[in-house]
């Protein structure tokens, strides 16, 4: 199934691990241009470039910060005058000033615009205006869904498109032994105080038979991390920055993915390897891809949780075989790009 037309969509910014996302959507419509502006430096977004749909860089004009933060993307109706797309796909955020220029542009010409965000935070007036302007919405999760429904907006036209960085598995990862010496923990991310490493390594002292640990990642906090380490899991191994085909190894070598923290993009390809998670919850993605079946979701601050689940995960190995086939079925069959692609194919596709 495709989009028989000219898609636009828009985005603050274009992160590198969303481009074969966009790409694969290109490939599902007669044409796609992509408006997004670069990333703030204190965010430390890798910014990508596509292949396949058409990449317009916007100029993002930052305001204010944290709370009262706001953007401008001037150029955007310019952008869609030159395009001049069948329908518009964009950012539902209200932080967002260019959104009711480009909306009102498209609406004048009868097309159609869908939002496409993480949900409503809050049930507020400025909220339930904001979304109403659109014609339809994708949502990252079911809870994103049911927050946009709670605010009047008609559960028909919101679509759940689970948010997805990884492709569906190419093969079956090998099966690990039902017996193991010693298991293996795994983090991959970078390291950051809001990652939360510092109490994976205490979690991992306070485990009886003490797992090997493995921290694949760089950043701000290593060098504080390996100090701490030193002090309380000397055995703890520091890898470094990975990507692609060198994290295999890693992955492979693991018993159990754990992200103690918020944030993370690792988890889906964690599970794309067979493995059962531990995951801090967040914006409500964790929700829908991380199950009784496969994993545990703890609050991000909550060190008695991650050490509770830590040794629930390991006092079974039987089970955690199990639960890492779950992990790669959900993957496989439920939650990865082409599904994402497919729901906001169907999305365009139920305007008329």
């Amino acid at each position: 199934m495709k989009f028989k037309g000219k898609l636009a969509l828009q985005q603050r910014v274009l992160p590198s691990y969303r481009v074969p996302f966009f790409d694969l959507l290109a490939q599902s419509c007669e044409g796609m241009s992509l408006f997004a502006g670069q990333a703030r430096p204190v965010e430390m977004i890798s910014n990508g470039r596509t292949q396949i749909a058409k990449y317009v860089e916007a100029r993002n004009i930052h305001l204010l910060s944290g709370p009262f933060y706001l953007c401008h993307q001037p150029g955007f109706v310019n952008w869609l005058e030159d395009w001049n797309p069948d329908a518009l796909i964009m950012e539902a955020n209200p932080r967002y000033l260019s959104t009711p220029a480009a909306v009102k542009w498209m609406h004048a010409r009868g097309r159609k615009v869908i939002g496409w965000g993480l949900g409503a935070p809050k049930r507020s007036l400025v909220w339930q205006k904001f979304i109403r302007q659109f014609d339809a919405m994708l949502s990252y999760s079911q809870r994103g869904a049911d927050e946009y429904a709670a605010l009047g907006f008609p559960r028909e036209k919101i679509f759940v498109a689970h948010n997805s960085v990884s492709a569906k598995p190419e093969r079956k990862p090998d099966d690990r032994p039902l017996t193991m010496d010693r298991a293996a923990i795994l983090f991959v991310g970078r390291l950051q105080a809001r990652k939360r490493v510092d109490s994976l390594l205490h979690a991992c002292a306070e485990m009886e038979s003490k797992p090997r640990l493995m921290i694949v990642g760089d950043g701000l906090e290593r060098v504080a991390l390996e100090s701490l380490a030193k002090q309380v899991y000397p055995s703890a191994e520091f890898v470094g920055a990975k990507h692609g085909a060198e994290l295999k190894p890693y992955f492979e070598q693991a018993d159990l993915f754990v992200l103690p923290g918020t944030g993370g993009l690792a988890v889906q390809e964690a599970m794309s390897y067979g493995l059962p998670v531990i995951v801090a919850k967040g914006d409500g993605t964790q929700d829908d891809l991380v199950r009784e079946g496969n994993g545990w979701q703890i609050q991000p601050e909550d060190y008695g949780a991650l050490v509770s689940a830590m040794k629930n995960a390991l006092s079974d190995r039987a089970r955690l075989r199990k639960m890492g086939k779950e992990s790669f079925r959900i993957v496989s069959e439920e939650i990865n790009i082409q599904k994402m692609v497919e729901v906001f194919v169907d999305a365009l596709n139920s305007l008329g």
